[in-house]
């Protein structure tokens, strides 16, 4: 129980000092339309992943994330394929004639909408969002998006669960409020230029700065805030032979004042029917990762993660299971490529 109050605590005190806001997620390589809304639209059919996280097993009350989200392309007639679409027709997914023969797509339009559920001990926090992107070719094999989202959030708390000890039940804070829900638009942006070999993206969640408080004042001396998150995405594809390929990827994660987060990955991929992998983030902890393409219009992926800090003394790991479908596969009775 002590533990509880602590990690409770804990959480507050980081939400009050413009700490981490947004959610973790371990396969955010396989949906990076969750961290940048440029990727909108950027494949030949309608792209739907539904993902549920389970942080720090073994911690009551630790964060719990469950997203589902969704995007097409408007106005993309081409076969033209990227970094992440299926098998054309007559050809080898991971042979060198295709890479070979990439070319950018013709320039054309996407919509989306994300729906994301993140609670974490007294704190929930739901987010929708409707997004669109452009995209535009900048050379015979370089394609280059620019997206938005504009969306709400709403952040609760749950005064009930602010429990110190036996004579102070409840933070007086907030004492005899039950459920406070404080609602705050919402805008993210991206940059996303891909090709056949890398990807390289740009994208800040909570453009705009905004305060949020629950206690009106009656404790607190200043409010909290909801900063920017800055996030950077890199890979880049290492043909090995017909069958294989290997894509090792990096992420960087800014917010002021917290040092940046650095996520390194490597995915190892089989045609377009399985695929393993690793990843580190510095000075946090190690993940194991796997997927299956089951059919060209569903797949599936799981990952663990180990830490390597001082909570994995209290924690049993983290598991993410991340499930796709595709809508509108224009590439026939064949899995999907998602080489990233």
């Amino acid at each position: 129980m002590k533990i509880f109050f602590l990690f409770s605590l804990g959480i507050m005190i980081l939400c009050c000092a413009n700490a981490q806001q947004k959610p973790h997620y371990t396969q955010y390589v396989m949906n990076q339309y969750i961290l940048n809304p440029a990727l909108t639209g950027i494949e030949n059919y309608t792209d739907i992943k539904i993902s549920h996280r389970h942080q720090w097993v073994g911690i009551q009350d630790a964060p719990v994330t469950t997203y589902f989200t969704i995007h097409g392309p408007i106005g993309k007639k081409d076969l033209k394929t990227t970094a992440t679409s299926f098998e054309v027709a007559g050809e080898n997914p991971r042979g060198k004639n295709y890479w070979q023969e990439y070319t950018a797509s013709e320039p054309h339009h996407g919509i989306g909408m994300q729906i994301i559920n993140d609670r974490t001990g007294p704190l929930n926090r739901f987010s929708a969002y409707a997004t669109y992107a452009y995209h535009i070719g900048l050379t015979p094999r370089t394609s280059l998006s620019a997206g938005f989202a504009a969306g709400i959030s709403n952040i609760s708390l749950n005064a009930s669960k602010l429990v110190f000890n036996a004579s102070t039940p409840v933070d007086p804070a907030v004492y005899g409020t039950g459920i406070l829900n404080r609602v705050r638009p919402d805008i993210n942006a991206g940059l996303y230029l891909y090709s056949s070999d890398y990807f390289v993206g740009v994208s800040v969640q909570q453009v705009v700065p905004q305060k949020i408080k629950f206690s009106e004042g009656v404790v607190t001396t200043e409010d909290g805030k909801l900063v920017p998150h800055f996030f950077v995405t890199a890979g880049y594809r290492l043909s090995m032979g017909d069958d294989f390929n290997l894509l090792p990827s990096v992420m960087l994660k800014y917010i002021d004042p917290v040092p940046m987060q650095v996520d390194l990955n490597a995915k190892l991929q089989y045609r377009d029917l399985f695929w393993f992998g690793t990843g580190y983030r510095f000075k946090d902890g190690f993940s194991g990762m796997a997927g299956l393409n089951i059919s060209n219009t569903m797949n599936i992926g799981y990952s663990y993660d180990y830490n390597t800090s001082k909570i994995n003394n209290f924690s049993r790991g983290t598991h993410e299971i991340l499930v796709g479908f595709i809508l509108g596969n224009k590439y026939g009775d064949t899995c999907p490529r998602n080489v990233w």
